[in-house]
């Protein structure tokens, strides 16, 4: 008799993967900005979405500074920036697509926890295992300890984690890192967004 198979188990970004984040981080950014009395560069920096919030911050700000501005951050945001982000186009479909295979989702954001947490209970995303702030190849624990097959990002620190986790790499375009960074990256799929999701997860074989 053969073993009985793991369940499917795929871990999602959230960030411009799952939420256009973009919205409400500009307003976070402004109302922080008006706070400290410092013009912060709120355009580039949202274009720039991606790096931990500290590295975002640290150009503009005294380094003993930075921190602080970030704990400080964290603690607006749920004023400012639950209410303005919308999902991107294929979230909500992407995440059935796996429950349709008996599958488990599981969200792996570089974003503070509780903050992810408001923006998934506001969109009525059901998620299995949330585990936040993590980046880079710090994502590939907890992908590696769900048992994770495949991670869906947006940048090439998502595709560092998911090599780093040995789990096949899918990027989306919806983030603003081109195509052709994802792919030096070593990502093993590219998708312009998550509509396409179901059909690629449809001939994976699981």
């Amino acid at each position: 008799m053969s073993p009985t198979a793991p369940p499917l188990t795929v871990g999602f970004d959230l960030d411009m993967t799952l939420i256009d984040t973009a919205p409400g981080f500009r307003e976070v950014l402004r109302a922080l900005g008006a706070e400290l009395g410092v013009e912060l560069p709120v355009e580039e920096m949202t274009a720039a979405l991606g790096p931990p919030l500290e590295m975002m911050l640290a150009p503009h700000l005294p380094a003993d500074d930075v921190a602080a501005a970030g704990d400080r951050f964290r603690a607006l945001y749920p004023a400012h920036a639950i209410e303005a982000v919308p999902l991107l186009p294929g979230a909500r479909e992407a995440l059935a697509a796996v429950r349709e295979r008996a599958g488990r989702v599981v969200v792996v954001t570089g974003k503070y926890a509780p903050n992810a947490r408001l923006h998934l209970d506001h969109l009525g995303l059901e998620v299995d295992v949330l585990e936040g702030w993590v980046w880079g190849a710090g994502k590939a624990d907890a992908l590696r300890r769900e048992g994770a097959s495949a991670y869906v990002g947006d940048h090439v620190h998502d595709v560092e984690g998911a090599l780093a986790a040995g789990v096949v790499s899918v990027s989306v375009l919806t983030g603003g890192c081109p195509r052709e960074d994802l792919v030096a990256a070593g990502t093993h799929v590219v998708l312009e967004d998550l509509r396409e999701f179901p059909s690629w997860l449809a001939g994976h074989g699981r």
